[in-house]
Parts: C-alpha cells; structure tokens; sequence
C-alpha cells in the first residue's frame, strides 16, 4: 500500500470517481487501475490536496480489497506464457493455442446440459413418481433463475454493444439462438414427461388435476363459492385500450389475457387478469371423499371470468407468463448504505425488463404478436408451452404422504465421536470431527453453535451467514447467545441471490437482540463458510472452527452434499481469526498456510498446485490430480489443467454442473476425465487432492474455479490434515464417488454427456446410495453395541 501511495505524491493525471461527485483522485497514468480498487472501499478517508484536488490519505491502509488488488496483478498474466502453443512430444500431433476459442465449451450452453442432466432424472421411468415430479420442478425453477440472471446479462451486454468475448468465443446472439433452441426441445420434453407419464400415473394412484371442464356439478358448485369468496376480491382486470397502456406485470406472473364481447357497441375487447400468486394455484376440492382432487387457479378464474366483466361476454382466455432481468444492480459507489441500496434493488427486481414470454401453444398470433409488441421482445423470446405454465408450482404435490411415491425415508447419522453423552468441545479436542452431509446429521453443527449459545465460558461467537432456512435454530442461538452477554458477530452477506430480503429479515432481527451484524462487503461477495466460538478454558483462552463447503441451513443439509469439519488446531484457528478481521477490519496478513482466502491468494495458490504436479509429473514423480465441485469455467486455470494434461498428469475432474473445459482431446485434454452426477441429493461437496509425489495434500473450499469465486468473492480453501480424515477421503469416499456408474455421466469432447458403459456381470454402484447404506449400516451398528452393553 505504501508504494502505492507514495504514487500519488508525483500525480500525472486525475481519476474521476463517484457518479454524483466531483471528487477524484491523483494518479500517474498506468496507475488507474490500481485505484479502481479503491472506489468499493467501505470505509476510506480523504484530504484536501492542493489546487482543490482530492487524495488519499497517507494514513489510510486498505481493507481486503488492496490485497485483492495486489492478487490481480500477480495474476494478470499467466506464468506460462510463452506455452501459448504446446506441440505434445510424439505422436505427430499438432500444436495447440490455449487461448484459441475452440478449446473451451459456452458457459451458458454448458449449464443447459447440466439442466438436462436433472431433467433426465424425471424421465427415469424406475424412479417414483413423486420423485420425477420433483425433478421436473427443479428444471423448470432452474430455468427460470437461467433466464432472470443469465439469458438477461446477454441481452444486456447486447443492448450496451460489449464487444469483449468469453473464451469460448462465441457471439452473444449466437448464445442466445442456440439456448432457445435447446430450452424448446427442453420444454417439450418437459410437457411430454408431464402429460404423458407424471398426470396418469400420479391418476392410477387416486391423485387427480381435473380440467374444469371435466368437473360434476358439485365440484364446480364448490369451485364457485371459493372462486367468490377467496379469489374474487383480490383480482383486477386490467383493461388494454387507448386509455390503458399494457400493464407493468410483475416477474414470474402467471396472468390471463380474455377477450370479452361488448353487446352494447359490438367490440371486442382485450384485459389482462393477474393470476394472484398469494392464493395456491393448485386448488384442491375437499367435496370427493377418497383420493387427492384439484384444479387449477387459472382455470377456476378462466371459467368464473363473466363475475370480473358484468354486462359483457367473455369469448376466450390464454395464459401466459412474465420472466424479468431479476439480477441486482448495485453501483458499489454509490451504495453508502448497503442494506438500504438491497433492499430497493430487490423492489426494482419485481420490474426489470422482460426476457422471456411463455404462451399457451394455442395462443393465436394475433394475441401473441401483441404481447411480443407491447413488452419489446424478439420472436426468440417467445415460447409456446403445451401443458401448464410453470410446472415448478406442482412442487406442492411432492409434498402428499404417499410412501410408495417416494424414495425410502433415510434418517442421517450422528457421527461416532459424537454418540451418546458427550461434551462436544471436549470431542474436538482429542481430534478434527469430519462431517459428510447429509448422511451425517447436520443437527450437529446446530448443537455447536447452540452448546455455545448456552455456555458460560463461551466469551465470543462469530459466524459467517450466506444462505440460511427461513426458521434457522443457529440464527436463534445467536440472537441468544447475544442475550447471554457474549460477543457475537455475525456477517451476513445480503448480496445472496434471491435471498436478499430472507437475510435482512433476520438480520434484523439479530440486530434487536444485541448481535453486531455486519453486511457485507461492497464490491465483494462473502460466500466462506466459517464460524467461530472462543472459550475460556485452563490455561487460557481456545478457538473452535466449523469451517464447511455448505451454507448453514439446516433445510438444505438434508438435501445437499457437503464437507466440513470441526477443529481447535491453533494454527487454524489463529487463521480464521485473522478471516474475521479481514471481513470486519482492516489486515495485512500475507503468511497463510491452513486457510487460502480468494479473491487474495485462493487463485495463486490452486495454479502453484496445479503446476507443481506438472513438475513432479515432468521430473518422474508421482503426481495426480482429482477435483470435485459445482462448476469449472475460469480459462487460466483451465489452460493449467491443460499444460498438466500435456504433460502426462492424470487428472480426475468431478463437476455437478457447468464445465468449459474439454477432455479427452487427444494431445490437449486426453489424460484428463469429467464425470458429473446427478442424483438424490444435490452434489455440493467441494474437495481437491493433489498427489504431491506419494504425500497428498487434501483441501475443502466454498468456492467453485470460476472467475467470480476467484476473484469477486471472499472464499476460503482449507486444508484437511487429519490423518483419520484423509484415510476415509482417499480409500473411501472419493473412490465411491469415482466408481459410480448408475447416476453419472463421462463428459465427451464433443460436449455431449454420456452414461457408462456397464458390462452385464459388472457391480452397478450409484454413490449416494452406498453412502445412505453405509451412515444406515453404521447406526444400526452402534444402537447394537449399546443395547449389548445394557
């Protein structure tokens, strides 16, 4: 920091900063970006210079950002540079550029395969049919956040005329033509499962969507008086005319557009009906005494339509549906009050403009054309839906107590060190606590940070907040263990997306109870998973660390995947310490060795990884590389990954979702395998292990290899050095995961996903369910054991 400052005693040029300010800085001019750094700064003070200028203050030091700034240059270029093109020895294979466009795949297109990957499992005809019913909604519901955040960036990017390309190369209307291309297919496949397979067989088993039309007399005589009662009086008919312009509707707005008939002047006219989204929209009709019976809102309200236009005749009614840019745009400075600027942002999301139309397949043109008009959409951003719109709304049938339509029930395990009575600090003393959720129970971490809450030598609690369920008991623990009189402080990142207004409920309310919330950092999104609980104990004071590739919600840990472990090591717990003074504060600390913080050094450090085992492979080491997380898209890693397959490193790649990367290509990729799985449990867990010639080096991290987490959110890796842990992780768990070949899929070098070949005398092994029977198996053990010592 200092250098940079002293910059500024020399000033060649003057740096504008603040969209409603005057103020700027002094720079020399290859010094502006260095201080573009410094306009998302929380907390920065100025002085007065001469001439009326403004400059930094000598004073000033810096928060995580400077470090973030000197992390950038370092990584600006790659080390290896002049491999722009490596020729693989032998072979007679060509050369190839890594920075060439054909050597990636399309983030985005790449993200539609893993939504069909999800989608596949609701074609499954061996799952239950509630299950398939479940993933159906996640496509859908996954589409849309697709369409509010990425489809809405590309189509701004081509409304501001960016030029800049991703490394694959591709223009963003090509993207787009070729997404909308893969959605309809998507769709239709969608409608299929749904119409033809999930509606009768949900039938065969007494649970019934009726049309209107084919309801007796007593269910439609019930359909009105709830139609009257409860659905009546909260609608508006909007009229379209001269005098009303085409109404604002609001995101992810299912609405009817019906066409009435004036007697009195012989016109026709157009009004559009919101469909209400706080009644449910699947009604259900208590008047059959066996089985599950409903109908739809839109078709209650379609039907009852005459009640909303007395005097006139309604002809026809169409559905269609409204899906907006929903991604926050947050001037970082600007954003004095960041907890103020979310909260309007999020009242602004309700309102962006519209990227995508969904239509009834009937809908005629004419009706359609006019809609497409009156939102300024292209003919691609309309889509025809046969079947009902929004099938992510029928997640409320997954819901019904029929067993026989479900997988097993499975009950998490506690872990061993945990059983019975036990005093868990004490636990964590004699060794780190591993945790493999969801199949051991997150109830857990819960009793940690509750436990701690409760006692009385606990001095300080400190937690990292992204994502939490809505009735959290560790936010309730915190908010007590304020009460108790200890310091807690809880960083909350209300940049979470489509969780903003969830977080500042509850911040809130942390606040009233005495907690010290701090929310977030402008220009940086907090995304670790950490908590911290100081003891006192003899002969002073201990640290205990949770530290996790999961958010703390105790919903999704039955749902999702995920690594952690608790820990009282010091020098980890010296590290996360000095995480919460970086988030909180003002650091220089530079000598990390058990946590890697991003956007610091987290990417440094994974290509110094990745290109130590391509020495060690080129010096006739041994060297090995798996990795296992959501998505990989950032190109210099990718090019590292490269340069190791080249050189002859075996590179085991384990990515749920997105991948750029292409492997399998003979002289670029061909020593490196993808596989994704997609199954019961969302795959969450992010692991790396890097074979360090015999001695292998295991991390965990909340962060994903893309761009963002490497550099636009604080992350931490952290290393596993429990010798009991790594056992389990290297001859067990990762193993398994490798060998499954019932829920995963071999990335091509076509891009295209393909299921393993799975000879007839050939064990068929689905991960998941190894490990549901091993946390089962276990438990049954333990309960034997004790009942014997009884």
């Amino acid at each position: 920091m200092d250098e940079n400052v002293n910059i500024l005693r020399n000033p060649t040029k003057i740096v504008t900063f603040g969209r409603k300010s005057n103020a700027c800085i002094v720079v020399p001019a290859d010094a502006e970006r260095i201080f573009s750094y410094f306009t998302v700064f929380r907390s920065v003070r100025f002085f007065r210079g001469q001439q009326g200028r403004f400059c930094m203050s000598d004073a000033v030091h810096t928060t995580i950002h400077h470090l973030h700034a000197r992390a950038q240059d370092e990584a600006t270029a790659d080390r290896t540079q002049e491999e722009r093109h490596i020729a693989p020895e032998g072979d007679g294979l060509p050369a190839y550029d890594l920075y060439a466009p054909d050597v990636y795949f399309n983030r985005e297109l790449s993200w539609l395969d893993f939504n069909w990957r999800v989608l596949n499992e609701a074609l499954h005809p061996d799952l239950p049919l509630l299950e398939r019913l479940k993933f159906l909604c996640i496509t859908s519901s996954n589409l849309d956040e697709f369409y509010m955040i990425r489809v809405a960036g590309l189509k701004q990017q081509i409304e501001l005329g960016v030029t800049d390309l991703p490394p694959d190369g591709m223009m963003p209307e090509e993207t787009i033509d070729a997404i909308r291309d893969s959605v309809c297919r998507m769709n239709d496949a969608m409608a299929n499962c749904f119409l033809e397979d999930i509606l009768p067989g949900l039938g065969s088993e007494d649970v019934h969507l009726h049309t209107y039309a084919a309801l007796d007399e007593e269910s439609r005589r019930w359909c009105e008086r709830y139609f009257m009662e409860h659905v009546f009086p909260v609608l508006s008919p909007l009229a379209i005319d001269p005098g009303h312009p085409f109404p604002h509707l609001l995101n992810r707005s299912l609405n009817l557009i019906i066409t009435v008939f004036d007697s009195i002047t012989s016109e026709e006219r157009i009004a559009v009906v919101q469909v209400p989204p706080v009644v449910p929209r699947l009604v259900s009709i208590p008047v059959k005494k066996t089985g599950y019976h409903y109908v739809l809102l839109g078709e209650v309200i379609a039907a009852n339509a005459n009640a909303l236009f007395p005097g006139l005749q309604v002809h026809d009614s169409y559905r269609f549906r409204v899906t907006r840019n929903a991604d926050l745009d947050i001037a970082d400075d600007e954003a004095s009050d960041l907890l103020k600027t979310i909260e309007e942002q999020i009242r602004r999301r309700r309102w962006g403009a519209v990227v995508r139309l969904e239509v009834d397949h009937d809908m005629p043109k004419p009706i359609c054309r006019m809609l497409q008009s009156a939102m300024h959409l292209q003919d691609r951003d309309v889509y025809p839906i046969r079947g009902p719109l929004n099938i992510a709304d029928f997640m409320d049938l997954v819901k019904l107590p029929i067993k026989k339509l479900k997988d097993p029930p499975f009950t998490p395990r506690i872990v061993e060190e945990l059983r019975g009575d036990h005093n868990i600090f004490a636990r964590i003393r004699e060794r780190d606590i591993f945790f493999h959720h969801p199949y051991d129970s997150f109830s857990s971490i819960v009793e940690f940070i509750e436990v701690a809450a409760d006692d009385p030598s606990v001095l300080a609690i400190k937690q990292t907040l992204y994502r939490t369920s809505g009735d959290s008991s560790i936010v309730k623990a915190l908010a007590r263990a304020a009460e108790n009189g200890k310091q807690v402080t809880a960083f909350v990142e209300l940049k979470a997306r489509f969780d903003e207004e969830n977080n500042i409920i509850w911040a809130r309310r942390l606040e009233q109870a005495g907690v010290h919330v701090v929310y977030g950092i402008i220009g940086l999104k907090t995304h670790c998973k950490l908590s911290l609980v100081v003891r006192r104990e003899k002969p002073g004071l201990r640290t205990y660390v949770h530290l996790s590739t999961g958010n703390y919600n105790e919903t999704t840990a039955r749902m999702y995947t995920d690594f952690g472990i608790l820990s009282c090591r010091e020098d980890v717990a010296f590290e996360a310490t000095a995480v919460f003074n970086y988030l909180t504060g003002y650091s220089h600390q530079t000598n990390w060795e058990k946590i890697i913080l991003a956007p610091i050094s987290l990417r440094q450090k994974t290509l110094a990884l990745i290109q130590r085992e391509t020495e060690n492979q080129k010096a006739g080491k041994k060297a090995g590389i798996i990795v296992k997380m959501n998505s990989i898209v950032d190109a210099q890693v990718i090019r590292a990954l490269y340069r190791a397959s080249q050189a002859g490193v075996k590179i085991e790649l384990i990515i749920r979702g997105i991948c750029c990367l292409k492997p399998g290509v003979p002289g670029l990729s061909d020593n490196i395998r993808v596989m994704s799985i997609v199954g019961r449990f969302l795959e969450h867990t992010r692991v790396f292990v890097f074979e360090n010639d015999g001695d292998p080096e295991i991390y965990f991290s909340s962060a994903d290899w893309m761009p963002r987490n490497l550099n636009r959110r604080v992350e931490a890796m952290f290393t596993v050095e429990e010798p009991m842990v790594k056992e389990r992780l290297l001859n067990h768990i990762i193993p398994t995961i490798l060998a499954d070949n019932v829920k995963s899929y071999i990335l091509q070098p076509d891009a295209s996903y393909v299921r393993p070949d799975v000879a007839p005398d050939e064990p068929r092994i689905n991960s998941q369910e190894m490990f549901i029977q091993y946390a089962e198996t276990a438990y049954r053990e333990r309960n034997t054991e004790e009942d014997d010592e009884e």
